[in-house]
């Protein structure tokens, strides 16, 4: 029947409208209200008005419309009316921290209603609970409201109430029971156009694939729920919380920082929201290693939540206080204390951070010499569900690590130590991008640690190569995942190739903003990208000894993470020597490999060694560029700096190199040495890889049948002209790109496969973005992102231009870069350059490489008799000493 502000059926409709289009639901009310409807009419309308609003982040007018509205419905006389605009009124205050006025609200309304109603009621009072910590009371409530709410048909109180109920089992680690409710929600939803719920709903699917460890469909999901809630003009700081942990969880701690802080700023005032943003930004500067701005936060999310009487964030707030004080150097007895006292408070309410503070407090017991006290909470730290996420279990094993090691137990050590790295294996096969496989193994690096050490402490030198290959350069040992034929990646390189190239000699404002866009873009698509997970990432390996299991002699695929194997090695060296440089404690300690005998020698600290390695690479930039001759000024000899470099990252065991070939196997720290300095390393053939395993998989490729030739000039270079068309002579069946050819798709094209590829570009390594490190061509740069769409990188590759072959440490020791990015792809040799070089130097050293290359010799022993027939020229010598041959 129509009433005074319009159709029944509008004003019905206003409720649901305020948590669908939340906007429209305040047009419609004001509308309503301007006709002066009875008391029933007006009261729905300033429900819908205080719901839409508290939908929008304004708590405070929120309370006051639905005030309104409560004795608007109490002067129409229906209980019904009135049990629904309390149980609204009475969640809203929850949210706004008066949680037990709230409840006290959502009590009388339970007492007023009657059947569905009821249901919907006890929803209200269940996200009152929620918000409160109070699971299984509202797990409860929820159940005997699905029940309700099922049997009278009402499908929108029905999702809600099964959106509810699966984030409380997400809560209690129930992740199949949570994807069931909210794969029921989202259904629900959209069959009754519930635009926002929906978008919530798939907000809380990415919590389940976060949960289950799958961080890049966790980040597509949220990416989803963002655009949705944006269509609806709704700013949903939930959601920016939970890409906080995704990020955290993929170890983007940086980003996660920034995007709390965005999101803190964004706050309408929310008292429940505002803490729970500041304990995520707590969080978030926790892992970033700002333990100051941690323990500010934290301290003001935890005083907020005590006021509302939240004790479950409240005694959350407290731990990463706690943990935020352990890292600023806090230690004894009294920590211990109230660590332990959180972590059983953990313990008792089911939260997640129960494991990590036990863990906490064992360390801090051992620290005091607590024997008992440590082994109680190491045990404690220890346990861990069989559906528990990868990372969560390797934690645990970690927990059982310390434990044993604690016992001296040593056999129990190791075991949880591989156990450990094993979940964090399945954790970085699921991702599809190789900056997250990369930083997904900081998380191993204590339980590589506790191996590396055992394995000192016994001098056992073997053992201390298989640990040490065990947790490095593990992200390059598969491919990344790309879906095949990505036309919007490929759209968006191209874009920010031409804005890049626009951008050359005209800093244009507009132009560097939309390049940050562009990048952000690019870099935002490929960490979505889906890992193959441990079967797909045995099935993408081509060739060698990946791709199928193999026995005790071989690197092995076992479940689809490759394995070192000593004997393997040791086999394939025959008169080659290799040095694996491992670092433990801060000490670097060299392992030789030599007819068959493995040996430890230590060398000293790490620090020194990378102060070394600067002082090197210092002093050919200068004679790069021509400031000196052979001497830097005012310094010592390169001679000289060179004798200090292999003892500083050498030692002894310079003495067991003889006049064989060497494979290097640096930490990541110390890749960017130039080798051909070293007097012990000068004349050899000398292959740096980043690991053992590496250089197996190179050995193992099989160059292509058809030997095809790609040579490429990018623009700008007036020598690299001359180095280019000497080589077409060289190669005259060779594919030459120049003069406007060189474009990114043309080169990527050639390039694809072929036998020889040598590219003289300028070159690019960014340390704040590695995998934007770039190769200037016609058209703009060649980025990392673009070599990765390479079904195979060529077999043999040189790239005769500048810092082409640094790349930045990052994860435990794994390597981003333009050059390590070519490993995984197939490329069995790379020639790059690790400071910058004269460029008219180098062109007599790429003409020899070449002759020798075409004589049948590897790229390293081409390389070095190429650097030996260029000497005499001091510049070009230091251009010499400052290339790298990586691979086989």
């Amino acid at each position: 029947m129509p009433t005074a502000g319009g159709s029944a059926e509008a004003v019905e409709n206003l409720l649901p409208l305020a948590l669908s289009r939340p906007h429209d639901a305040i047009a419609s009310a004001r509308t309503l209200l301007a006709a002066a409807p009875a008391a029933v009419e007006a009261s729905i309308a300033h429900q819908a008005w205080g719901i839409s609003l508290r939908q929008l982040g304004d708590v405070t007018t929120a309370v006051r419309e639905l005030r309104t509205a409560l004795r608007l419905a109490e002067q129409s006389g229906r209980s019904e009316r009135q049990a629904d605009v309390l149980a609204t009124l009475g969640a809203t205050l929850g949210r706004a921290g008066r949680s037990r006025e709230g409840l006290a609200r959502l009590d009388r309304a339970v007492d007023l209603s009657r059947g569905a109603l009821t249901g919907r009621v006890l929803l209200r009072r269940a996200d009152v609970l929620l918000v409160l910590g109070r699971h299984r009371e509202a797990l409860d409530d929820l159940r005997s409201a699905i029940t309700r709410l099922r049997r009278s048909g009402d499908q929108v109180w029905e999702a809600r109430s099964r959106n509810y109920r699966g984030f409380i089992q997400l809560a209690l680690g129930a992740t199949v029971r949570a994807d069931a409710d909210f794969a029921v929600a989202e259904k629900l939803y959209a069959a009754t156009g519930q635009e926002f719920e929906y978008a919530e709903a798939r907000q809380n699917r990415g919590l389940v694939a976060y949960s289950r460890g799958d961080l890049p469909a966790a980040l597509r999901y949220l990416d989803e729920a963002g655009r949705r809630f944006a269509a609806v003009d709704v700013v949903w700081p939930d959601l920016a919380i939970d890409r906080c942990g995704v990020l955290l969880a993929a170890g983007l701690s940086a980003e996660a920082l920034a995007e709390m802080d965005q999101a803190i700023a964004a706050e309408g005032g929310t008292a429940t929201k505002r803490g729970e943003l500041l304990f995520a930004a707590a969080t978030a500067a926790l892992a970033a290693g700002n333990p100051a701005a941690a323990q500010e936060r934290a301290d003001r999310a935890r005083r907020l939540f005590s006021a509302q009487h939240r004790e479950w964030w409240s005694v959350r707030s407290w731990m990463v206080l706690l943990e935020a004080r352990y890292q600023s150097g806090e230690r004894g007895e009294r920590l211990l204390r109230r660590v332990s006292a959180v972590a059983d408070r953990l313990d008792a309410l089911g939260a997640s951070e129960a494991s990590a503070a036990h863990l906490l407090a064992g360390r801090l017991a051992l620290a005091e010499g607590r024997a008992r006290a440590a082994d109680r909470q190491l045990e404690l730290a220890g346990r861990h569900s069989k559906d528990a996420p990868p990372i969560a279990r390797s934690a645990a094993w970690l927990g059982k690590a310390l434990r044993a090691e604690a016992r001296s137990d040593v056999r129990g050590m190791l075991s949880a130590c591989a156990r450990g790295l094993d979940a964090l294996d399945e954790h970085r096969l699921a991702m599809g991008a190789t900056e997250l496989r990369a930083l997904a193994t900081g998380h191993g690096a204590e339980l590589a640690e506790l191996a590396l050490r055992d394995a000192l402490r016994r001098d056992d030198p073997r053992r201390l190569l298989s640990w040490g290959e065990r947790w490095r350069a593990t992200a390059l040992g598969v491919p990344p995942v790309r879906p095949p034929n990505d036309e919007q990646l490929v759209g968006e390189l191209a874009a920010l190739r031409d804005v890049v190239r626009r951008l050359d000699g005209s800093p244009d404002p507009s132009l560097e903003n939309e390049r940050r866009r562009l990048e952000k873009a690019v870099r935002d698509r490929a960490l979505r990208a889906q890992g193959g997970g441990p079967r797909g990432a045995a099935d993408g390996m081509k060739g060698g000894a990946a791709g199928r299991p193999r026995g005790a002699g071989g690197v092995m695929a076992t479940g689809g993470v490759l394995r070192f194997d000593v004997d393997e090695l040791v086999g394939a060296l025959g008169e080659t020597v290799l040095v694996e440089l491992v670092e433990v404690g801060g000490v670097l300690h060299a392992v030789v490999v030599r007819d068959g005998r493995i040996t430890r020698h230590e060398v000293g600290p790490l620090s020194a060694a990378a102060l070394e390695v600067e002082r090197s690479r210092f002093h050919l930039r200068r004679l790069a560029h021509g400031r000196a001759h052979g001497r830097p000024q005012g310094g010592p000899s390169l001679d000289v700096l060179g004798e200090r470099l292999g003892d500083a990252i050498l030692g002894p065991a310079q003495e067991l190199l003889g006049d064989r070939p060497v494979v290097m196997v640096p930490p990541g720290r110390l890749h960017a040495l130039p080798w051909g300095l070293v007097p012990a390393l000068a004349d050899r053939a000398v292959n740096v890889v980043p690991s053992a395993a590496t250089w197996l998989r190179a050995r193992q490729v099989r160059p292509p049948s058809d030997r095809r030739v790609v040579l490429v000039l990018g623009p700008g270079l007036s020598a690299g002209r001359a180095e280019v068309m000497q080589l077409a002579k060289q190669y005259p069946d060779a594919t030459v790109l120049a003069d406007g050819d060189a474009t990114a798709e043309k080169v990527l094209r050639e390039l694809d496969g072929a036998w020889i590829a040598h590219i003289a570009a300028h070159g690019t390594f960014r340390s704040d973005s590695p995998l934007f490190s770039s190769l200037r061509l016609d058209d703009g740069p060649l980025t990392v992102y673009d070599f990765e769409r390479l079904r195979r990188a060529p077999y043999r590759i040189v790239l005769s231009s500048c810092d082409s072959g640094l790349a930045k440490p990052v994860g435990a020791d794994e390597l981003l870069g333009l050059s390590s990015s070519l490993i995984p792809l197939g490329a069995a040799g790379i020639l790059a350059s690790v400071v910058p070089v004269n460029d008219p130097a180098t062109a007599p050293l790429m003409l020899a490489l070449h002759e020798n290359l075409q004589a049948g010799q590897s790229l390293a022993a081409a390389f070095a008799a190429a650097r030996l027939e260029t000497r005499g020229d001091p510049v070009a010598d230091a251009a010499g000493r400052s290339f790298v041959a990586l691979g086989a």
